[in-house]
């Protein structure tokens, strides 16, 4: 199996949830939840589009997966331009073959309240996590209703129903992917479309890290972050990552429009 060097419970079993001949596309898989999807669906038998805005991140997850014996390609893309999401289907399309499932992943954050957050920083964190949604359905779901059905899995964030402070960007964001999931699975589920997001709670990824290293005491930092957490610790991202392959998988077949929070009971404070 592959192991991410970043999230060793990668391997901890194998999946369940197969996904044999499917063709995948991940944004945001150079690292944390995306890169963990990315080798989830791997190990699942997916042909797996890596793509991430850094190119070399994007690269590294590919040929994890193909060291293992996977099928994989690499894309480097800024999703919250359209043109480029296009471009990473058509390559997907051209490399793997017609995209089956679409995970919207990537996302960025701004530890600001909305009174400190420019309107560079909110223009730029609802392109990637707004628009990049977005643009991603409009790009794939006229080809999946072509062939019959396909499915898209998007990364809310549990922030969405409980909001922490310094993140309303972030917050804002997250809550326009859920209301967007909902409106994809209304739209289109009669059409074969089956659309769901996932929304983490705080999880182990270079993103958190980055956050903690900005603070003027990151271990105390951590220890508060971790101390919102009932259930005492942060999540793995292939923790999140088997989340997604889920809903993912026919076994998830009922599921339209759905939110799966895992947060480790961070919203049932």
């Amino acid at each position: 199996m592959i192991q991410s060097a970043a999230d060793p419970a990668s391997t901890a079993r194998p999946t369940r949830w197969d996904q044999s001949g499917r063709v995948v596309i991940v944004t945001g898989a150079g690292s944390g939840i995306g890169e963990a999807t990315a080798i989830r669906f791997a190990t699942a038998g997916a042909r797996v589009l890596a793509a991430d805005i850094d190119a070399a991140a994007a690269e590294r997850t590919a040929a994890m997966i193909a060291a293992h014996g996977g099928e994989s390609a690499s894309f480097a893309l800024d999703v919250g331009i359209r043109a480029q999401i296009e471009a990473m289907v058509d390559h997907a399309e051209r490399t793997l073959g017609p995209v089956d499932v679409l995970i919207s992943n990537a996302g960025i954050g701004v530890a600001a309240d909305v009174i400190s957050t420019s309107e560079e920083q909110l223009d730029r964190v609802l392109s990637v996590n707004v628009k990049g949604v977005f643009f991603g359905a409009q790009a794939v779901i006229p080809g999946m209703v072509a062939r019959g059905g396909g499915i898209i899995v998007n990364t809310a964030s549990a922030v969405a129903f409980a909001a922490v402070g310094q993140r309303a960007a972030y917050i804002a964001s997250k809550g326009a992917v859920v209301a967007l999931t909902r409106s994809i699975s209304l739209d289109f589920m009669a059409q074969g479309i089956r659309c769901n997001c996932v929304a983490p709670g705080v999880v182990d990824s270079p993103w958190v890290a980055s956050i903690l290293a900005g603070t003027p005491d990151p271990a105390e930092a951590r220890r508060l972050m971790v101390e919102r957490q009932p259930i005492g610790r942060v999540a793995a991202p292939s923790e999140i990552a088997d989340a997604i392959l889920f809903l993912a998988s026919d076994e998830a077949r009922f599921m339209h429009g759905s939110c799966l929070v895992i947060d480790g009971g961070f919203t049932v404070r």
